[in-house]
């Protein structure tokens, strides 16, 4: 399972930075959601968009309480942001994300940068040993 996460995570880095490369910065989120989405499936790596999620909070089922960007090989979560700078709220969403899902990697990407390397974070949430 490690490996796999490690290998497809790579990989999906990869993907990101042909689509910025291509498209350049400053486009909106959904632009380079849709495009990364695209280049998974030409990579042959399946993956779905705006994947909704309900949360049970004592239980109370809240439908659609979330929804995750990308959800890739349905094991690793992708967050699109275009925004100036990530912040920690950008990363504490994703490692909310993981939690509730019960997925244990994570990707946040920030299309907006020039170079995409300098918006680009991985998080782990009990990551397999």
């Amino acid at each position: 399972m490690k490996e796999h996460l490690n290998k497809l995570s790579n990989q999906v880095i990869g993907d990101a930075i042909e689509v910025h490369r291509e498209l350049g910065a400053g486009l909106l989120e959904k632009t380079y959601e849709v495009s990364l989405l695209h280049e998974l499936g030409l990579q042959g790596i399946s993956s779905e968009s705006q994947v909704s999620l309900p949360i049970n909070y004592k239980g109370l089922v809240v439908p659609e309480a979330y929804r995750i960007d990308l959800l890739v090989d349905n094991c690793l979560v992708v967050e699109i942001k275009t925004v100036a700078n990530l912040e920690p709220i950008h990363s504490a969403q994703l490692l909310t994300y993981l939690r509730i899902s019960g997925n244990h990697l994570g990707l946040l990407i920030n299309f907006h940068n020039l170079k995409l390397a300098d918006g680009l974070k991985r998080l782990v949430h009990n990551f397999p040993s």
